[in-house]
């Protein structure tokens, strides 16, 4: 797409005309497709991140300055929802059949429900001793299961700022559940 015509149909998509945003959608579709595909690798997740990448774009389209940067801005967006996507999911492993059979039916013996429901009490009470924030922070991310972005929008700062609170938050919390093991 020539750079004239490009800003022209970006001009148009941030005054509000949705054909010339549907436009632009059309014409770096499959680039969007291909740049999720290539980190996300499984085709249905990438069609699903794809159609995340242009409803924010859309949606941030005002935020944009320079129209002719339009492409560089999208790709962006799409790394972003991409690696946010691969980051929350977790990772698949093969595993042989015949290793199956010998899982134990352990899960619904009484003792490892007990076990189970202690762990996740002495989990409670060491998240009740960390400060607020940190509390807040590892709620959102792990109870509700909130994306990066989300909790951005939730506390209102910065992704990165969302990712050193995490980071941070993690440390105390492991430095408190450390505290509870016999030396």
């Amino acid at each position: 797409m020539a750079e004239e015509t490009l800003v022209r149909l970006v001009l148009r998509a941030q005054a509000g005309h949705r054909a010339a945003f549907n436009e632009l959608a059309v014409e770096f579709r499959s680039m969007v497709v291909a740049r999720v595909q290539a980190r996300v690798r499984n085709t249905a997740e990438a069609e699903e991140v794809s159609q995340d990448v242009f409803l924010r774009a859309y949606r941030k389209l005002f935020q944009l300055q320079r129209p002719e940067t339009f492409p560089a801005w999208l790709r962006q967006i799409a790394d972003r929802l991409a690696l946010n996507r691969v980051q929350r999911q977790p990772r698949e492993r093969m595993i042989e059949a015949d290793c199956l059979e010998s899982v134990d039916e352990a899960g619904d013996l009484p003792l490892m429900q007990m076990v189970r429901v202690e762990e996740a009490e002495q989990l409670h009470e060491c998240l009740k001793q960390l400060p607020m924030l940190d509390r807040d922070t590892l709620w959102a991310f792990y109870f509700e299961g909130c994306s990066l972005l989300e909790m951005a929008a939730q506390f209102d700062r910065p992704v990165g700022t969302i990712k050193r609170r995490l980071h941070t938050a993690r440390g105390r919390l492991r430095d408190v559940i450390n505290g509870l093991q016999p030396a």
